[in-house]
Order: structure tokens, then sequence, then C-alpha cells
């Protein structure tokens, strides 16, 4: 039984299939793990009577010769953001602390009808808006892997929880690295989708219903074949769009490693590499080409990088300031009168964004669409894209003061946490998708994943390679302990 919590989602439904654990066995094994590892903190809520009433009916039905779907009696736990009856969704603001929703988001009634059994939800930081986990309602999330150090943010809870062997499957959302950022600190799998293709119906604070530029939602596991199974689950448009358009992703034209041309980058003046991260990725490069691969090292899409970070940072925080209350709004206006024209630390930056008018945004847009098409070109000669997922390894918990001036340390010299953010806006603004997958661990004993960018709508590719990599390089790998 040890090793069935940390089996994939894809050999778990097998599993219960053919009859070698039932549902409610199954269910009963994570519940039981969640509580001998309550230390970790990453499912803060779960619906245990909802979940064991559904097991059961799963068991009941698979007697019956009654075959839910492809996920079948799988037990699951979901992003605290979304929207699951008789769970609240916080998003980790105390002031939402009784918000029960009367329906679910759009995914999981998708997960549902392929047979999944959701039992909680994993925990996420106030308002989604950080690299680490915690929040005044549920607390602190630690990193299976060190509990020291944090699991990664926002889907830093489902990170943890897939990594400890809590659940069999994630999902999380993703408008700044928030679900390949927590694969990459805890080894586990994680992919961002293209812009657009997953409806986020159901994921959103109350009272929100429009679209959220460059967030999306997606899935995080232990394999990537459940990252192509629970793509296939949750992508295609809500009832609405479905109405006019179907969701038609391409197929991955390579079957094997061999036959891929891809481009490596190690590192960029924008935000500095740590060492430890660059030598797993200089690893991988070694034995991709001793696999026959085409790598060109530091191959690049023809934008500048500093330009491209920029504007991320503008469209970015553009986008988030709604979430601001009237009061944070307002001082921030005031605070950007009395702005050097010369600061551009991540502070002004986010404050000048909030502060932006229309025309500048548009002005920003039109940029970031010009960039998009350097990007284009640039995947007319490459298959795909790997660089860093971040600029270090997972790091020690540090929740004193602003996101920005808490420092991590890169190569042996302090660098702003926020920095970090580089590696997600460098094809996340770009409506460009990315699979995370673990590849190795630092000298610290430390998980280090490779981010797999491919150009828009080769969602599929990403997630080839990555399972082309599980298979012949580097799966996944439970930590010492769990």
């Amino acid at each position: 039984m040890s090793d069935i919590p940390f089996c994939s989602a894809k050999q778990l439904a097998s599993m219960i299939r053919t009859k070698k654990i039932g549902a409610l066995e199954l269910l009963d094994l994570y519940l039981q793990r969640v509580e001998c590892y309550s230390e970790i903190n990453a499912i803060i809520f779960m619906d245990v009577d909802a979940a064991r009433k559904r097991a059961r009916q799963a068991d009941r039905a698979l007697a019956r010769g009654n075959l839910w779907g492809p996920l079948h009696g799988v037990p699951m736990t979901i992003k605290e953001s979304f929207d699951v009856v008789g769970m609240p969704t916080t998003w980790g603001v105390p002031r939402y602390k009784e918000n029960y929703p009367s329906s679910n988001a759009l995914v999981v009634d998708r997960f549902l009808q392929a047979g999944a059994v959701i039992f909680g939800k994993t925990n996420v930081p106030m308002y989604l808006a950080d690299w680490q986990t915690f929040n005044d309602i549920y607390g602190t999330t630690n990193n299976p892997w060190d509990r020291n150090r944090v699991p990664g943010g926002s889907s830093g809870g489902s990170a943890a929880a897939l990594a400890a062997g809590l659940t069999g499957l994630e999902a999380g959302s993703d408008i700044g690295a928030s679900i390949r950022n927590p694969a990459h600190y805890c080894g586990v799998y994680g992919h961002k989708p293209t812009y657009g293709i997953i409806s986020p119906l159901g994921q959103a604070l109350p009272g929100t219903f429009g679209l959220t530029d460059i967030a999306v939602v997606g899935p995080l596991a232990r394999s990537a074949e459940d990252l192509a199974l629970a793509m296939d689950v949750m992508a295609g448009p809500d009832d609405i769009d479905g109405s006019g358009w179907k969701l038609s992703l391409p197929k991955p034209k390579r079957k094997e490693l061999r036959e891929f041309k891809v481009a490596v980058v190690y590192d960029d003046p924008e935000a500095e590499v740590d060492e430890e991260v660059q030598q797993v990725l200089r690893d991988l490069t070694t034995f991709l080409k001793k696999m026959k691969l085409k790598v060109r090292v530091d191959a690049r899409p023809k934008i500048d990088s500093r330009e491209a970070h920029r504007n991320y940072i503008r469209l970015l925080r553009g986008a988030t300031c709604g979430r601001l209350t009237p009061e944070d709004f307002e001082k921030n206006l005031a605070d950007y009168k009395s702005l050097r024209a010369d600061d551009e630390s991540y502070r002004a930056q986010m404050i000048r964004a909030q502060a932006m008018s229309h025309k500048e945004w548009l002005a920003y847009d039109n940029l970031r669409h010009r960039m998009r098409l350097a990007w284009a070109a640039f995947f007319s000669d490459f298959d795909l894209f790997l660089c860093p997922a971040a600029t270090t390894t997972a790091f020690e918990h540090n929740q004193k003061g602003e996101r920005w001036e808490r420092m991590i340390s890169v190569n042996g010299k302090p660098q702003p946490s926020t920095t970090q953010m580089f590696w997600a806006g460098y094809s996340c603004n770009f409506f460009l998708p990315a699979t995370v997958a673990p590849i190795g661990l630092s000298r610290k004993g430390l998980p280090v994943g490779v981010q797999v960018v491919g150009p828009q709508y080769g969602d599929r590719a990403c997630i080839q390679f990555a399972r082309l990599l599980e298979r012949e390089y580097h799966h996944f790998i439970p930590p010492t302990g769990y």
C-alpha cells in the first residue's frame, strides 16, 4: 500500500477499474495520510461525508458495470479558489470566509463528469498573490521536501499535496507562474495552458464575471500522462462560447525525443538564475544532445528581455488591480504622483500599472502583440523553448514585509523574490502554453523543474516532451519520509 498514494491518477483509475482497490478504500487511504502529515497543511478544507458517499456510489456503479469516465472513483483535491458546492471559496481573504458558492466551477463539474471524487481544497496565498502559500484563515503550507521552505504559490497547496502523496490529481490557476512555480519547487508536473482554451468559469472572487487578462486554469499531477488526461477533461469552451466554437488542439508532431528541435536558455540579465538550478538544466541539455536532439543553447525570440519583462508587469498588474480595495487603490494613486522617473523597482512598476490610462494600456497591449509575432516566428524554427521555471529552488519561509522587499539568495547575492516574475512572464504574457517537468535535484537535494514552452495552441507538444522526459530521463520521486 505504501506505493499506491504516489501512483499517477491514470494508474489509480486503472486499479479501481480492475478492482484491485475500491474507490472508498483509496479515498480512506488518502484521508488517513492527510491526517498523518497534517504538518504540511496543504489540504485545508474537506467534505469527507460527501466524498465518502460519492466513493461508495462509484464502487456500486462499477459493480453494475457502469463506468463514469476516465477518472472513475479517483480521489482528488482542487485549489481553494475554485467554487465547489459544500466548500468555502475565500482566496485566502478573511472577509470571504463564509462564502459558500451555490454552484461548482465549470472544471469541477467536468472532473465530476469524468468520475473523480473531489474530497477537499488546497491552500492558497491571500488573493493568490504570492510565491509563498499562507493566509490568515488557513495558515502556512510547507514544502514536503523541507518543511522550512515554501511550496510555491499560488497553487502551493496543490503541489505540496501531490508531492506528499495526499491526493490523486489537482487543478490550479496561473497568471504569474502559479502552476509552474509550485510544480518546480515541489518536484511535480504542471501545465499552464494556452490562454483561453479552458474556461475559468467559477474560479473568481465573488461578483467577478469577466475574464482576467493573462490568467488561465490548468492541471498539476505526479505524471505527464496525467496532465494529458486532465487537459482532455478540462479543456474546451463554456456553454455560451461552445455554441459557436469547438477546441481542436493539434496533436504533437514528434513521437520520439530525437525528433525535436529545441532551444535552451539557462539565464537572463533580467533575472539571474542560481547556479544550482542552471547545472541541473545543463545536465538535461547534455542528455538531450546524447539522444541526438537538435539543441541550440541561448537561441531566443527576437524580443528585448527587459522590454518584455516591463511589458508583462504593466499588463499583469493592470489585470490584477481590480482586486485592490478602494483604499489601497487610492493610496497607490497618491504614491504614483511621488514616484521618481528613474525608479524601476518592482513596486514602482506595479504602481504605474495600476495608475495608467486606458490609452496607455492599449499601447502596452499593442507592444505585446508585436512581441507575440516574434514568438510565432521563433517557433517556425524551433519546436520548443526550454528555460528555468524560477531563479532558485524552493526558498525558506519569509513572510515579513511586502513581496518585493523579501530577498532570496541567488549565487550568494540578494535578489527580490519578485524578480522571478521574469520567468513567469517571458512566455505567459504572450498566451503561450508551458509545462513544468521535474528533471532532477539540486546539490542541496531540492527539486528542479524545466519549463517547456511551446507555440500558441502547442499544449500537446509541451506535454508530449514532458512525457518523453518522464519515460527516458527523470520522473516524479516522492520526498523522503512520506
